[in-house]
């Protein structure tokens, strides 16, 4: 080989170096992710025992799901659903939660269930979850950015699971044998779970209650977490869901 040839070599090396796809780090930290995973497996059992399988049709188990999917995706738009979801709804659960440890119930009783000595102290423990959630989720956006795509991809699965707490599972004032099954979930049949609201059609109520989540929670959350964090770059954007 002569020189020449091989000047022209030594010269194109740097050039194909730089053609070579750059090996993207993950954004998450591993054992972030193995400690969200391992809550996760000890949650599922011991809910599916001690409530059964229709718990995780609520709209916070859900998302609890669905951010362990995120983290290990590294799936801006799973992680943003699961914000646009239930951030506000969780700060209502601390405020009731807080509130409770003080001694002070306020009407709904979002978690009265977690000062239910019939309960271990154990399976209430584990949903405390309610309480990191919302930090995790933040932290995740930060790493992450938010995708706008959250607000209807979230509402479409919260339509989703309305229909089917709704059509499916045990109303407001029912009586099941095991009395730990879930009654009115993510309240499809009002906010009082000893009876069904009578005020409006309950067909009528769902779409009303859906519009009112979308309206007040969702929308507001969405325009929010718009603002403060950074959208994803697009080849991490374009993650689908499932």
């Amino acid at each position: 080989m002569n020189s020449e040839g091989t000047t022209t070599i030594i010269r194109a090396i740097p050039i194909a170096a730089a053609e070579q796809p750059a090996v993207q780090r993950p954004k998450i930290p591993l054992a972030a992710k193995v400690a969200v995973t391992a809550f996760l497996a000890v949650l599922v059992p011991v809910y599916w025992h001690t409530y059964g399988l229709t718990n995780f049709l609520w709209f916070c188990d859900a998302a609890l799901l669905l951010t362990v999917a995120g983290m290990w995706r590294e799936s801006p738009l799973l992680i943003s659903m699961c914000a646009v979801g239930i951030l506000l709804t969780q700060c209502l659960w601390l405020v009731d939660f807080g509130s409770g440890l003080l001694g002070i119930h306020l009407p709904g009783g979002l978690t009265s269930y977690m000062f239910d000595h019939h309960l271990p102290l154990f399976t209430r423990g584990l949903s405390l979850f309610h309480g990191w959630l919302p930090l995790l989720l933040v932290w995740l956006l930060i790493c992450l950015g938010y995708d706008k795509r959250a607000l209807p991809a979230w509402t479409g699965l919260a339509a989703g699971l309305l229909l089917v707490c709704y059509f499916f599972t045990p109303p407001a004032g029912a009586h099941p044998a095991d009395p730990n099954t879930p009654i009115n979930l993510n309240y499809v049949y009002g906010f009082n779970v000893q009876q069904p609201q009578t005020w409006v059609n309950p067909n009528l109520y769902v779409i009303l209650w859906l519009g009112a989540l979308w309206l007040v929670a969702y929308l507001p959350t969405h325009l929010v977490l718009r603002k403060i964090f950074a959208t994803p770059a697009p080849a991490t954007a374009d993650v689908h869901v499932g």
